[in-house]
C-alpha cells in the first residue's frame, strides 16, 4: 500500500511541476499532454512491475506445495492400547489415494470430521498439505497417526 501512496505523490508532484514550470513559460498543450504522458508511462511500468512481482510469489507459492514433503516423524515407543478403546480407531473410509501426493493413502480432513467425532483432537503434526492443481488440500498421514497411537479400523 505505502508503494502506491508514494507513487501517487510523485506523479502528483511531477504534474504539479510540470503545469507551473509551463504557464510560468507560457507553454502550449503539448507540454502539457507530454508530461501527462510521461506520468502515465512511469506508472504503467510500476503497474507491470507490481504484476509480475504477484505472478512470481503465486508460482513460488504453488511450487513449495507441490513438492512438500512428510513431515518427520520422532521414533518413540508408544505404549499398545486396549481393544475397547475406540477413540483410536480411524475410519477405513477415510483413507483416499491422491494422485499429487505420490500415489501414497491420506486420511481426509473433511471426511474425519464427518466419521470421526474427535477429529479435532488429532496430532497437528500429522497434517499435510498439498497441491491438487487449483488450491492447497490438508490431509492426515496415516504412518504419523499410527506413531501417535492411532490406527485405521477396517469395518
Amino acid at each position: 500500500m505505502h508503494k502506491k501512496f508514494i507513487a501517487l505523490i510523485i506523479a502528483t508532484a511531477m504534474a504539479i511541476t510540470g503545469v507551473s514550470a509551463s504557464k510560468a513559460r507560457a507553454a502550449d498543450t503539448g507540454d502539457i499532454l507530454g508530461g501527462l504522458a510521461a506520468i502515465a508511462i512511469i506508472g504503467a511500468g510500476v503497474h507491470y512491475y507490481n504484476k509480475e512481482k504477484r505472478k512470481d510469489r503465486e508460482k513460488a507459492a504453488r511450487q513449495y506445495n507441490h513438492v512438500q514433503t512428510a513431515p518427520q516423524v520422532k521414533h518413540h515407543k508408544v505404549k499398545p492400547l486396549p481393544r475397547h478403546v475406540a477413540r483410536y480407531d480411524l475410519p477405513q473410509r477415510c483413507l483416499r489415494q491422491h494422485d499429487n501426493y505420490g500415489q501414497r493413502p491420506l486420511l481426509g480432513t473433511k471426511c474425519l470430521k464427518k466419521h470421526y467425532k474427535h477429529a479435532n483432537s488429532l496430532p497437528q503434526e500429522c497434517k499435510v498439505g498439498f497441491w491438487n492443481g487449483n488450491k492447497v488440500k490438508r490431509a492426515y498421514e496415516p504412518a504419523c497417526l499410527r506413531h501417535h497411537g492411532y490406527r485405521v479400523v477396517y469395518k
